[in-house]
């Protein structure tokens, strides 16, 4: 069974409190090397690694796939699977319309014009799994935002399968958002063709998306030749439960992130010792046993699964900011209550009725999140995140006779008296 810890055990949660992203060293030199492969032979390097990990068979040709009609994509996939993503669609647009932003301007007194322009960007990359993971879901975190935001040209990597075929649900996601390019490649050479470009695939100013470990140390490396949205580590969850919450419920958010990824971190704290119990021994009966995916399920459960008792309502708010989970569930009597406190977390997920997968899928908040403690300094995936801005400064005649001293003394006093000159000239 999984133990259960005192929140002030600051020594037996190291494990749950450990952020950052740290390869290896052996990660960092293959996906560096194959970064450099892609960035010195273009669609030669791209087109040799697909075919060695993903389709024996692939050609120039088969890396862009076509995106059928709407109607033609719809059909290929089961009518269930189809309306749901039409209905997360529609969802996730809403949320994500909601928060476009616009020029600020302001006009002071003596005539200044003083600005910040909004302007979306030219063109981003959206990775999508898409092998034995098919994650249509990403498609529609990562590109139906970029469309709200009025990026010009979406484009999707996502590697073929076995057959080199792209699978139904990644076509029919990518009509259903309006993508504008697709590619069938994967990997750390799918984020390398979309940042340093290719003859085959344009270079673009932006790449999101979750990936697996080679896909994110690729964002990485890449980061400063384009953008990236962060470094998405393996799947968390942190679920605060008080006497009020039903034991199952706070075991099945621990099981479904864990089935996720065997480097998952999953955890529930509560100032109930008899509600961890019941959770521990669900965890450690067929509750958890029983899921198609128990291997992964069972790994994570044993190497990093966490039951934390605390005192009171202060120790659980510490548990949740030194963790600054991807995904924060709070089941108790008043979730609300605890909301005004929390400052870490990717996603808050209230009540007994708000599974963590309603956000995943049909919510309309967007998936893509920070992990790995990055809740400290980064957001979820947004609206803004397709947008630059830039500032702009129109001086009035007025304005710049008030500034021309104080402008040039600091100039100076900076040791630029070219600067300082430019502000004594238009005196």
């Amino acid at each position: 069974m999984i133990p259960i810890v005192e929140a002030s055990d600051r020594a037996a949660l190291a494990g749950l409190y450990a952020g950052g992203w740290t390869p290896s060293d052996e990660l960092v030199a293959t996906v560096s090397g194959i970064l450099r492969d892609v960035r010195a032979q273009g669609d030669d390097a791209v087109l040799a690694y697909t075919r060695r990990w993903d389709d024996p068979a692939a050609t120039l040709a088969s890396l862009r796939v076509t995106i059928p009609d709407l109607e033609s994509a719809r059909a290929l996939v089961p009518a269930e699977i189809a309306d749901g993503l039409v209905l997360a669609h529609e969802r996730i647009r809403a949320f994500h319309e909601r928060q476009r932003a616009h020029d600020l301007q302001t006009t002071e007194a003596d005539g200044t014009i003083t600005a910040l322009l909004v302007r979306p960007f030219g063109a981003i990359g959206a990775y999508a799994p898409g092998g034995t993971a098919v994650l249509p879901s990403s498609v529609l975190m990562t590109t139906v935002p970029a469309k709200v935001a009025g990026v010009g040209r979406i484009v999707v990597a996502s590697p073929p399968q076995r057959d080199g075929t792209t699978h139904p649900a990644i076509l029919f996601a990518c009509a259903l958002c309006g993508v504008d390019e697709l590619y069938a490649v994967g990997g750390a050479q799918a984020i390398a063709a979309l940042a340093y470009g290719t003859a085959t695939i344009a270079a673009v100013d932006k790449i999101v998306g979750p990936g697996n470990a080679f896909v994110t140390e690729a964002k990485r490396q890449v980061f400063g030749t384009c953008g990236i949205d962060g470094l998405a580590g393996p799947s968390e969850v942190l679920v605060v439960a008080d006497a009020n919450a039903r034991a199952d419920f706070v075991a099945g958010e621990m099981c479904a992130q864990a089935e996720h990824d065997p480097e998952a971190r999953v955890a529930a704290v509560s100032d109930d010792r008899a509600l961890l119990e019941a959770v521990a021994a669900l965890l450690a009966g067929d509750f958890a046993a029983s899921l198609p995916r128990s291997d992964i399920v069972r790994r994570v459960l044993h190497d990093r699964a966490y039951l934390v008792h605390a005192r009171d309502r202060a120790e659980i708010l510490d548990v949740i900011d030194r963790f600054a989970p991807e995904h924060l569930s709070i089941q108790t009597r008043d979730p609300w209550s605890l909301v005004p406190n929390v400052a870490r977390a990717g996603a808050l997920f209230l009540g007994a009725d708000t599974p963590v997968a309603a956000g995943d899928y049909i919510a309309g908040s967007n998936h893509v999140l920070p992990t790995s403690g990055a809740g400290r300094f980064s957001s979820g995936l947004h609206t803004a995140d397709f947008y630059r801005t830039m500032s702009l400064v129109a001086n009035s005649r007025a304005r710049m006779l008030a500034d021309a001293a104080p402008l040039a003394a600091l100039a100076e006093f900076e040791g630029l008296p070219a600067h300082a000159r430019t502000a004594r000239m238009r005196v």
